[in-house]
């Protein structure tokens, strides 16, 4: 058995890795934000997505280590739900803006962006400074209130982008297989993203239920402390 002191250090190191992991995904939707909001307050040749691409590649797809992160029970959260709203972004980012062209030049893209950076920065701010016991009740607040416009404008950007990205494999048959072929197997990516879509429709509104109940408990506690 493990003594106490080992437990003791394992558990600084815990502590330690999850104050840095929040603070570096703070920094990096920091700028994330900021590349956004300067694409359109100073217009260069670059488009938005080759602004934000290096670093929205970094942080987005680093979010996968909170899916980890819950399984493993080194945070309180449900695995279930951390999987699908890490790997439906996820999917967006490497399996639409990194596979296809038309997504990135969507009405969806700067929307998801402005919607994901701000409820990133809000949230692993607030988790950072909730590991300190420093967290303000106004970064809490905004935490558990503002997903109520962020998240609905962040599931639309998601689903136009989605869209756009379906169209263009339809029609140029990306990253499918027809038979007959030496794998004897089929496999259409159009119809994947199709399904991609509907998954949304059964999923965002108890994602969404579950934040509105979330916010009764958090900001309940919080009033009563």
């Amino acid at each position: 058995m493990a003594s106490k002191t080992s437990i003791k250090k394992q558990s600084r190191f815990v502590h330690f890795y999850l104050v840095a992991y929040n603070a570096l995904q703070t920094l990096g939707w920091i700028v994330i934000f900021f590349k956004l909001v300067n694409f359109y307050l100073s217009p260069g040749t670059r488009t938005l997505y080759e602004s934000v691409r290096c670093v929205l590649n970094i942080f987005q797809n680093a979010a996968v280590l909170e899916v980890i992160h819950a399984v493993t029970g080194i945070v309180r959260s449900d695995p279930v739900i951390t999987a699908f709203q890490v790997g439906s972004r996820v999917v967006v980012v490497c399996g639409v803006l990194m596979a296809t062209y038309s997504p990135r030049d969507s009405i969806g893209l700067p929307l998801a962006l402005l919607a994901w950076s701000v409820t990133e920065i809000i949230r692993y701010s607030n988790y950072c400074l909730s590991l300190l016991d420093l967290v303000p009740y106004f970064l809490k607040y905004l935490r558990y209130t503002l997903f109520i416009v962020l998240y609905p404008i962040g599931i639309t950007g998601e689903l136009l982008c989605i869209y756009a990205a379906s169209k263009e494999v339809g029609a140029g048959h990306l990253y499918s297989l027809e038979m007959p072929n030496k794998y004897n197997f089929i496999f259409n990516y159009q119809h994947l993203l199709w399904f991609l879509m509907l998954l949304y429709i059964p999923l965002f509104p108890q994602l969404y239920l579950h934040m509105f109940s979330q916010r009764r408990k958090v900001l309940l506690k919080a009033k009563t402390n």
